[in-house]
């Protein structure tokens, strides 16, 4: 899978660390994705919820064997309009 369809794709249920930020306490955050807004995700880190801006963070997404990493930049878009405006 490329990493443009893999933006496309559904993140929700997906491992995730964010590997840079502009806040260090960002860098802490890894666990899974359990819901998505336009502007951050929650993700589920150490039995509590953590909500993380997309815009100042990347992203790296693991499945199965394969990770991608993505700039928050790229994904900031609400879940349903993604599919249609990540090229």
């Amino acid at each position: 899978m490329k990493a443009g369809d893999f933006r496309r794709r559904e993140l929700i249920g997906l491992e995730v660390e964010i590997v840079q930020a502009t806040c260090a306490s960002y860098l802490e955050i890894r666990g899974k994705v359990v819901d998505e807004t336009r502007n951050t995700f929650v993700i589920e880190h150490e039995g509590a919820e953590k909500v993380v801006p997309k815009e100042c963070c990347e992203f790296l997404f693991r499945e199965g064997s394969h990770a991608f990493k993505v700039s928050g930049k790229d994904i900031k878009f609400r879940p349903e309009d993604r599919i249609k405006k990540v090229r």
